[in-house]
């Protein structure tokens, strides 16, 4: 763990992160994606992050390990202090404590930015199965996420209705009035 370098991603990293979200997409009902976006695309998504919030990569000697970002939870102007998240490690690194490193940088850089309250929209299984377990659902909990809103079978994927629900976790509590958000790429460490 002493050689994993939480970083800013960039544009070439998009390989290294479309080849870890690639089996998600493919092999599990984690994304409600039911195809894998193309480089272009992917691109595209990390672009436009960057453009507002952060995208960080976590990286070993030189290899991509995961991945984590945030984006606006809802495009009106009264949602501004809330973002969502999203974090893909890859599949044969799960287990080494990324999760918690990459979001613990991520939670840090969004208080920095002042965002209040962090979502997460997660698949959950009625019933545990090869393509989606409850181990997103456990992770965030972990991380001091709540569950406040749940969707019963809502999405369909490989011939299957999973369930998805919303996680919350207060970053900072409100001031009033709200003071301005900071755009990611405008925070001092990062210019």
């Amino acid at each position: 763990m002493n050689n994993i370098r939480i970083r800013t991603a960039t544009v070439a990293d998009v390989p290294a992160m479309l080849e870890i979200y690639a089996p998600y997409v493919r092999e599990t009902a984690i994304s409600f994606e039911y195809d894998v976006p193309s480089l272009q695309e992917f691109e595209k998504r990390v672009t436009s992050t960057l453009a507002r919030y952060p995208w960080l990569a976590a990286e070993e000697n030189g290899r991509l390990l995961g991945y984590a970002y945030a984006s606006s939870f809802h495009p009106r102007k009264a949602y501004e202090w809330c973002a969502e998240a999203s974090i893909y490690v890859a599949q044969e690194q799960r287990g080494r404590g990324l999760g918690p490193m990459l979001y613990g940088r991520l939670e840090e850089v969004l208080k920095k930015q002042g965002i209040l309250l962090l979502y997460a929209c997660i698949a959950r299984p009625p019933k545990e199965d090869e393509r989606l377990t409850l181990a997103s659902v456990r992770f965030h909990t972990r991380m001091g996420f709540r569950t406040v809103g749940e969707f019963p079978r809502c999405g369909f994927k490989f011939g299957r209705w999973y369930d998805m629900v919303w996680m919350e976790k207060r970053l900072a509590e409100p001031s009033d009035p709200p003071r301005p958000i900071a755009l990611f790429p405008d925070l001092p460490e990062n210019s």
